[in-house]
């Protein structure tokens, strides 16, 4: 809701349209498009995509969102997640996933995570990472792979296994010293990871639309 506040706020200043103006194109009124900037109501998601639409902007979408803390000090990418909220990622294909990043006729989606890498989404195939209980991942969500996010265990990967040019989605973790590639679904079997197998990136984000 901040940020979309903030988006608003910056494109209405942008366009040097008023709250006058704008409740006037969305058939309202001044009192009400002014409770939904100061946070004194909240307003639907429709209603939220009808501003953005007339401001000439993107639709927003309802998701739910895994991510990966923001750790950054710069000021100036503070300065660009507070002013640019949103960025842009290709949509990538998994079959060679390390080497292709425009995947699907260069189509792209938004969100507010500032990648450290190339970063792209893929979306989720078949029910591997789809849990009965706890985190669950479930075939049709959109998960966003961040390359330079370091693979350490406990994070979700997208990794490359010895003799296969597909990518396969998996959770690393380390059991007795060993590291292993492991599906949220436990009918699915682990897979060791040795130094034939190539983490291709992190997921730091995942969502779902409504």
């Amino acid at each position: 809701m901040d940020k979309w506040i903030e988006l608003v706020k910056a494109k209405m200043k942008e366009l040097r349209i008023t709250q006058v103006v704008l409740a006037e194109r969305l058939g309202m009124s001044q009192g009400g498009v002014g409770h939904w900037l100061t946070k004194r109501r909240q307003p639907s998601v429709d209603d939220m995509n009808r501003v953005l639409r007339e401001l000439g902007m993107e639709f927003l979408e309802v998701m739910v969102v895994i991510r990966e803390p923001d750790t950054s000090t710069e000021e100036g990418l503070r300065l660009a997640q507070k002013y640019n909220p949103y960025f842009r990622y290709p949509v990538s294909d998994w079959h060679e996933v390390g080497e292709v990043r425009e995947g699907d006729a260069g189509r792209y989606e938004l969100t507010d995570y500032h990648a450290q890498g190339d970063a792209f989404w893929l979306v989720v195939v078949g029910d591997a990472m789809t849990a009965p209980t706890g985190l669950s991942i479930p075939e049709g969500m959109s998960i966003l792979v961040d390359p330079a996010v370091e693979a350490v265990p406990g994070k979700l990967v997208i990794a490359q296994l010895p003799g296969s040019s597909d990518a396969t989605f998996r959770k690393l973790i380390e059991e007795s010293g060993q590291h292993y590639l492991v599906p949220l679904n436990p009918t699915y079997p682990k897979t060791l990871y040795t130094e034939q197998c190539r983490i291709i990136g992190v997921v730091v984000q995942a969502t779902i639309r409504f």
